[in-house]
């Protein structure tokens, strides 16, 4: 039986790109950067949470280069299939923070069945959630 989710995974075009927006205009942490050869293993987090988010770039060895081309072409243009969301206990504050920022909105701040959210895309077109959602449903 499975017991929890470790890893996921979004493709991004340039890894160093990619560490700073998540470090510096998200706000995560590196987990690991390490150079193996033919790829680099780099995993971000929110602080304190054992979650990582591996920011991959599509290539070898975990798919050859035709595809990783097709795939390079899927995220440039925001259909990579990858998203995240994010949990805040100050939706206002980090709206201001990321518009501040010159970050890609989405959507604006909005009130949902489940808590207050708001959307953005990441330098890449993946797609992000921050908000909070009520305490019954978390």
């Amino acid at each position: 039986m499975l017991k929890r989710n470790n890893i996921s995974s979004i493709f991004v075009l340039d890894q160093d790109e990619a560490r700073t927006f998540y470090t510096e205009v998200l706000g995560l942490e590196v987990d690991q950067d390490l150079d193996f050869g033919p790829m680099r293993w780099l995993t971000v987090r929110v602080p304190g949470d054992p979650k990582v988010i591996m920011l991959e770039k599509p290539g070898p060895p975990s798919m050859d280069e035709v595809t990783a081309a097709q795939v390079r072409e899927l995220v440039s243009k925001g259909a990579g299939g990858g998203w995240l969301a994010f949990d805040t206990d100050d939706v206002d504050g980090m709206f201001a923070r990321l518009k501040d920022a010159g970050v890609d909105f989405t959507q604006e701040i909005v009130e949902q069945p489940y808590g207050r959210d708001f959307a953005i895309r990441d330098p890449f077109g993946n797609n992000i959630r921050i908000g909070d959602v009520h305490s019954d449903l978390a």
